[in-house]
């Protein structure tokens, strides 16, 4: 080769060199823009880009970036990486359900039914953790619970749970025997209770079927025997239609517990014919779920398994 051969290809090379460097500065130039738009505006010459790429190449913990094999694009890129704002991540279907699952779990670690939730009130979810769907069998509580069901109508649970103190005083403990004496007087000292708030059809309800309970009357010209004369006890006629067992469920979602079942609606229809009011089958219903005639806590509510224990004792007045 001789020398104007060999100074025309070096001159070349470090022409092809030049132009390599000045299109990697333009690549970096034209990215850099969108983070530090002003900075680059007081200085855009090769020193600054070169010096910018070896710093972030310095800081990075990443051996890759220092790797002095990686050609300049890859490494302009992955510095570019590196500064720019971190994508957001879409979270997945199966991380949104069980950070779902996970409020339903109450501080305590107590997984209950999903109708109780974080924002359910303190004296509706010690009712749901003591008393629903436990066994009872006493006239006086059976009667009380019977009572508060038929002011679903007008309450919700929390509503009335919070008044029940008072109630229990208005209506002497809910004694079947001593709400049936009640006069014209009490009735309206009752409905005239601005913290009571029950309306005066409501109070003359509950008087009413204490009577059905614990004393005869006369309707359509038929005799309507009372209840505690009859069969013995109130306690013995609403168990029986259970056969004295509670009813055990097994439900897994909120949407399969019924509002009514034909236990139900066969009591509700007898209570009608005796003279009752405002026992429909699903205040009947949600009365049987109350005094634990029917189990029906979710399954993998903690109170499930406490629960059916309590019913497969055996009933009280047998």
């Amino acid at each position: 080769m001789s020398k104007d051969q060999a100074k025309r290809h070096i001159l070349e090379k470090n022409r092809g060199q030049r132009e390599k460097e000045k299109t990697n500065n333009g690549f970096l130039s034209k990215h850099l823009k969108r983070v530090y738009p002003s900075s680059l505006r007081k200085s855009c010459s090769a020193l600054s880009l070169s010096s910018l790429s070896l710093t972030l190449s310095q800081n990075s913990n990443d051996s890759s970036l220092t790797d002095c094999t990686i050609p300049l694009d890859q490494e302009i890129s992955l510095a570019l990486r590196r500064i720019a704002p971190p994508e957001r991540r879409e979270v997945p279907a199966a991380a949104k359900y069980v950070q779902q699952q996970s409020q339903e779990v109450s501080c305590e670690g107590l997984k209950r039914c999903n109708w109780i939730t974080k924002n359910s009130d303190k004296t509706y979810v010690q009712f749901h953790d003591e008393c629903w769907g436990v066994p009872v069998y006493d006239d006086n509580q059976l009667f009380e619970v019977l009572a508060m069901s038929g002011m679903l109508m007008d309450y919700n649970w929390t509503e009335i749970l919070k008044r029940k103190e008072l109630f229990r005083e208005a209506f002497a403990g809910f004694d079947p025997n001593t709400v049936a004496k009640m006069g014209e007087k009490e009735i309206m000292e009752i409905a005239s209770d601005k913290a009571i708030m029950l309306a005066e059809s409501r109070v003359r309800c509950i008087v009413d079927n204490a009577k059905c309970i614990v004393q005869a009357s006369f309707s359509n010209s038929s005799c309507l025997l009372e209840i505690v004369k009859e069969i013995g006890s109130f306690s013995s006629y609403t168990w029986a239609y259970v056969d004295y067992k509670p009813m055990i469920n097994r439900y897994r979602y909120p949407r399969n517990v019924p509002l009514r079942s034909p236990k139900a609606e066969a009591m509700s229809r007898d209570l009608l014919r005796r003279g009752f009011r405002f026992v429909g089958p699903v205040i009947v219903y949600s009365f049987m779920q109350a005094a634990g005639m029917t189990i029906d806590h979710l399954v993998d509510c903690f109170r499930f398994g406490e629960c059916v224990s309590l019913a497969e004792r055996p009933w009280r007045h047998v």
